[in-house]
């Protein structure tokens, strides 16, 4: 039987170590959830939230096979926790993903230097109430804020900047999560808006919004072409990881 987890205490020490802030903000109860098979004394649990889900602890297989609906990327803690997915899901698609240091210092100047370079018919706008309902219209900036439970708990919590170009919304950047300490970023451009500049622009923008506030804007690269551009705004890369895309849909993140 699989049991959400409310006292997220219980399995904190069996994701220690582990510096992946969609865990942090699991283990906060921010947003997403934990599960596992014992709610007395676990020692296995799935931390999931947006699309992704992290195994920890002894890898057990009912976990693994009651998956959330739709699609999910599926984090192994180690490789028997590997062996277990592909044993579970052989169609999932074995992928490399790279993580980021968690630790940057930010050079303020370069970024309000790469703001300024946002030609005139381009606009810089926050994540309001009008913004948010008008991402929702677009799959591709539905995932700026579509993690979270309501549009009443991403205006609370979660922050984002977007590009408006002719009145639409051609490239944004977005807390795909929130945890207590800062946020993880979510960035995307408009095919037909995209190598000009204006994911540089707008993720600066909201670093700096997340300095301001004293948040620490997080980063997790799906490709190199993601660490190259976080490697631009002042981000180090740290390690390669590997992670599983379980269903049939297409991908979003």
């Amino acid at each position: 039987m699989i049991y959400e987890l409310k006292d997220t205490s219980k399995v904190k020490e069996l994701f220690a170590g582990w510096q992946e802030t969609l865990i942090y903000s699991c283990l906060q109860n921010v947003m997403g959830k934990i599960y596992v098979t014992d709610l007395v004394c676990p020692s296995s649990a799935f931390a999931f939230v947006g699309c992704f889900g992290f195994f920890a602890g002894e890898p057990d297989r009912e976990l693994v096979v009651n998956k959330p609906d739709g699609f999910v990327i599926m984090v192994p803690q180690n490789e028997e926790w590997s062996v277990l997915i592909e044993e579970c899901y052989p169609t999932a698609k074995r992928v490399i993903r790279y993580a980021i240091k968690k630790d940057t210092v930010f050079d303020v100047r370069r970024l309000r230097n790469e703001i300024s370079r946002l030609p005139a018919e381009y606009e810089l706008r926050r994540i309001d109430s009008l913004i948010y309902d008008r991402c929702l219209e677009n799959p591709i900036t539905a995932d700026f804020v579509s993690a979270f439970e309501s549009k009443e708990q991403y205006l609370k919590i979660g922050r984002g900047m977007v590009i408006i170009k002719d009145g639409n919304i051609v490239a944004g950047a977005s807390s795909y999560t929130r945890y207590n300490e800062g946020i993880e970023i979510e960035v995307d451009t408009v095919e037909s808006e995209r190598r000009k500049h204006l994911a540089t622009i707008v993720c600066s923008a909201l670093i700096l919004e997340c300095l301001n506030e004293g948040l620490y804007p997080s980063w997790d690269a799906q490709n190199m072409n993601s660490v190259h551009l976080a490697e631009k705004l002042g981000y180090e890369f740290a390690h390669e990881y590997v992670a599983y895309e379980v269903a049939t849909e297409k991908r979003t993140h």
